[in-house]
């Protein structure tokens, strides 16, 4: 039997109901890498029945101004008794090893009806797979932002139908969006940052709903962002935003696949045949909003793909801003030191001095390509080899190749004389001109490099 309830505007109620679709089927115990937790029955447990009571609500209720049809996930427990304080530094820690199943079921176990899965309408479906697998009630929300691909509409639809559930939808204020849109247009965004119409569309539709949970699920992982998400911890106090009691603390983040590799969640869904938006198949790994997500490259980091035009490291929308160190500097690198890159013996490092005077020479003897690059920089450590083998198959072909590192002290030198937008810029200097040329593509395999180069020498 269908349920409904509703969403209050202060977010995501406690009461919200809908069908649960529970199991009886035994699952595999482990999957691929994917180490699962052995269960012998998925049914309903005793325990469960005895502290849960499932009301059932009109499928279809009167509608006003006021409410809309609740899309509450699986039937919510009531609970009838209350999850007692937790040092969740300290569970962190316990849960460290466990499997994503693992720590799945004990979220359910300590919130009932007080915590929901944050669905994208990318691979974070693996959330929902194990959530299935509990055989525990569970609700699912998304941010439906007005942005959003078609591919990704069909796909809620298609989960919904597959595990038999409805998504609880959360909208943006449509007054915020009117004047977001007419005041800067449509796509501001490639112009001033993303950060402005993402709090419009993501981050204040997320706070309503999460005002109604005590807990809240990601799909977080560690590889997904090594600027922002390297250090996550399977489950935390959330550091930004807060729940139904109000105020600090009153919200618990639990990201069960922090510790899985991307290709571990792959062969997880595979061997699941659980059903994936369709446009992963065409080259998409991080999906969002369809004018800030686009394909990437084979060799490219999948973060790559979002937010292409803004450096690396503020490629976060401000869901998950807590990732963000607090002793990184103003231009977001981390103080801690890290190794330099591009090390071959036939890559030149220029000094800030070495590059000015390379900029000032309107007649050089030999053209050169110069990388500006961030050794933290995810994208400059996938084209490392790239650039290097380029570097030692130049060498004696009287094309010089160089590097300068261009973040810290240099940022805002490198993008004013040097054109640098995101880290890696290419530029090459020709023999006989004072103007670099940016080389505009994102293939920084070797033969592309090698084309543009002989093209612009």
């Amino acid at each position: 039997m269908a349920m409904a309830a509703t969403v209050s505007s202060s977010g995501i109620t406690s009461s919200a109901f809908s069908r649960s679709v529970i199991s009886s089927e035994p699952k595999v115990s482990q999957i691929g890498s994917l180490k699962l937790l052995d269960r012998v029955s998925l049914t309903t447990p005793m325990s469960l029945k005895k502290r849960s009571s499932v009301k059932p609500l009109n499928a279809e209720p009167k509608r006003n101004d006021s409410m809309v049809p609740l899309a509450a996930t699986m039937v919510a427990q009531v609970a009838e008794e209350v999850v007692e304080a937790e040092d969740f530094a300290e569970l962190a820690k316990k849960l460290e090893n466990a499997s994503p199943l693992e720590i799945m079921d004990k979220a359910l176990e300590m919130f009932g009806n007080d915590i929901a899965i944050a669905f994208s309408g990318a691979e974070d479906v693996a959330l929902i797979e194990y959530a299935h697998l509990t055989g525990r009630p569970y609700r699912v929300f998304s941010l439906d932002t007005g942005r959003l691909n078609p591919e990704t509409y069909r796909f809620f639809d298609a989960v919904e139908k597959h595990y038999g559930i409805r998504i609880e939808y959360m909208f943006p204020d449509s007054v915020e969006v009117q004047g977001l849109v007419r005041s800067k247009g449509l796509f501001s965004f490639y112009e001033d940052g993303h950060q402005e119409c993402c709090r419009v569309r993501k981050v204040r539709p997320l706070r309503r709903a999460l005002k109604g949970l005590r807990a809240w699920i990601t799909g977080q992982r560690k590889d997904q962002s090594p600027g922002t998400r390297s250090e996550i911890p399977v489950v935390q106090v959330d550091p930004v935003f807060g729940g139904l009691d109000g105020g600090a603390g009153s919200l618990v983040k639990w990201n069960p696949v922090a510790n899985v590799e991307g290709s571990d969640v792959w062969s997880f869904l595979r061997t699941m045949d659980v059903p994936v938006n369709t446009l992963h198949a065409t080259g998409y790994v991080s999906i969002g909003c369809e004018p800030c997500t686009r394909a990437v490259l084979p060799g490219q980091h999948e973060r790559e793909g979002r937010w292409w035009w803004e450096d690396a490291k503020a490629k976060e929308c401000g869901l998950h801003k807590g990732n963000i160190k607090e002793n990184a500097n103003v231009n977001g690198e981390s103080k801690p030191v890290v190794e330099d890159i591009f090390k071959s013996e036939n890559v030149v490092a220029l000094s800030r001095q070495g590059i000015e005077n390379l900029v000032k020479l309107e007649n050089r003897k030999e053209p050169w390509i110069v990388v500006l690059y961030a050794p933290w920089c995810p994208f400059c450590q996938a084209m490392e080899a790239s650039y290097d083998e380029l570097a030692d198959k130049l060498a004696g072909s009287g094309v010089k190749v160089a590097k300068f590192r261009a973040d810290g002290e240099q940022k805002e030198f490198a993008k004013q004389e040097l054109q640098l937008g995101s880290f890696p810029t290419i530029l090459v200097f020709p023999k006989n001109s004072s103007r670099p040329i940016k080389y505009p593509s994102e293939k920084r395999d070797v033969d592309s490099l090698t084309s543009f180069l002989n093209l612009v020498r």
